[in-house]
């Protein structure tokens, strides 16, 4: 009986990927950067092995919000006292920071497992268009808007 060979952590090769958000809706910048974290576009994908590759978010300040979200979608979070939850609408959290709301919704994408951790610490997202990592010669990933 033949079995499927599993990866092995030390024989991932790991590549580097940009991406412009520029215009690009938000869920589809996010499914696409979840998928690339995982691994799952490769075809030695194991889902209990690290198998992704790291990626770079440029222009996250230019997102596009479609439909209402921009008002009806609301992130919440709470400071364990009483009384204190918070709220924020996604549209604010674009305009006051756009990291963390690539962050919130790439990270409800992975697994919420420490496997899902070590995968959301492979993602960089920059609110401009420049960033620290030319050294690893990222590849530009084109994504369909």
């Amino acid at each position: 009986m033949r079995t499927t060979p599993l990866a092995k952590t030390s024989e991932i090769e790991r590549k580097w990927y940009v991406i412009d958000a520029t215009d690009i809706a938000l869920g589809r910048l996010s499914t696409v950067v979840a998928t690339i974290l995982r691994g799952k576009n490769k075809p030695q994908y194991t889902p209990n092995v690290d198998t992704g590759d790291n990626v770079i978010i440029i222009n996250a300040a230019k997102l596009k919000l479609t439909g209402k979200k921009a008002t009806d979608k609301i992130y919440y979070h709470h400071s364990d006292f009483r009384g204190g939850l918070k709220a924020v609408s996604a549209g604010e959290l674009l305009a006051k920071n756009p990291v963390r709301l690539v962050e919130l919704s790439v990270k409800g994408m992975l697994p919420k497992n420490t496997l899902g951790h070590q995968e959301f610490l492979k993602m960089h997202v920059y609110a401009g268009a420049d960033h620290k990592h030319e050294a690893q010669k990222p590849e530009v990933l084109e994504i369909n808007k």
